[in-house]
């Protein structure tokens, strides 16, 4: 197997793994309060990835072959600026991860998904505005498309409700937090820069759930899924995105990143029974089809686009 067809098997695990998530968040918020799931899940995964700093380094101080010496040695400084920048995509994360808990308490699985994919044709669209440059055409043809599909989406399933404005609220922090990933992620070495990131929020958000009086134990029905958001998506996925994308483009990998919610939909089917009539589906196709025409905008009014939320 071709190390890029490696690459792209693991882009399509992980955004089939974040799909499974939106299922996983709702059914969880049923449980625990959004600043207690999102405290518990990002401790969970800061712990389960800290293993993978502690060995790299014992590799590299060992002299393995497989551990090569990076270009700059992974270090947690604040000197250099590496808890400065993980504070603040950590704070773009929390908002976005918080907005998304709190959407799926109210709206289904499928809506927020699908709504936070707009944060793909956000990016392109922000940049236009803060460069001041000329909006593309494919950009101009995504944003109908969008605001079509969205709109069939709230028509299926029944009138707007506020868990609604929250995803689309998650759409705009997240674009929020690929444009500042992007001016920042050259300045750090990949590892403990996710480290850094994955404290920041675990902080945030056990800070939220103290000055929101939500801090417990969770029972003992929310651990499995706890675990399963900490580990397998928090941790494993961001590690099999790093692997993924040294061989996958970014305009490859935002392609195969807009599959997020028909992931999402097939899994909340399996999951929690969620079901998307006529209406629905040709909303969600159209939501999908604007953010990847949206990613044929070009020039510089586009970064490159990491991962969307997994939710």
């Amino acid at each position: 197997m071709s190390s890029r067809l490696r690459g792209v098997l693991l882009l399509i695990v992980v955004t089939a793994v974040w799909g499974s998530t939106f299922a996983v968040v709702k059914t969880l918020g049923e449980l625990l309060p959004p600043a207690q799931l999102i405290a518990w899940r990002f401790l969970i995964g800061f712990l389960a990835l800290l293993p993978a700093l502690l060995i790299r380094g014992w590799g590299l101080r060992r002299g393995r072959a497989d551990c090569p010496a990076p270009a700059a040695p992974p270090r947690f400084s604040w000197k250099d600026g590496l808890w400065r920048d993980g504070l603040l995509l950590g704070a773009w994360l929390i908002a976005g991860y918080g907005t998304q808990t709190i959407a799926l308490q109210t709206t289904t699985a499928n809506r927020a998904a699908f709504f936070t994919a707009l944060s793909v044709v956000l990016v392109p669209l922000w940049l236009v505005f803060a460069q001041r440059r000329r909006m593309p055409w494919p950009l101009l043809a995504a944003l109908p498309l969008a605001v079509i599909g969205l709109a069939l989406l709230s028509w299926e399933g029944g009138a707007w409700v506020s868990g609604d404005a929250w995803a689309l609220g998650c759409a705009v922090t997240y674009a929020g937090f690929i444009i500042t990933l992007e001016r920042l992620s050259n300045r750090h070495a990949a590892l403990p820069f996710t480290l850094a990131q994955l404290a920041a929020v675990t902080l945030l958000g056990w800070g939220w759930a103290v000055l929101s009086g939500d801090v417990g134990w969770p029972p003992d029905s929310a651990w499995g899924p706890l675990l399963y958001l900490g580990v397998v998506a928090t941790a494993l996925t961001t590690l099999l995105q790093t692997v993924g994308q040294r061989t996958v483009s970014a305009a490859e990998a935002s392609l195969i990143y807009a599959l997020e919610p028909v992931s999402a939909t097939l899994f909340s089917f399996l999951l929690i029974g969620e079901r998307v009539g006529l209406r629905g589906a040709l909303g969600g196709l159209l939501v999908v089809g604007s953010t990847v025409l949206s990613q044929r905008s070009g020039g510089e009014a586009r970064p490159e686009t990491p991962a969307p939320l997994a939710e």
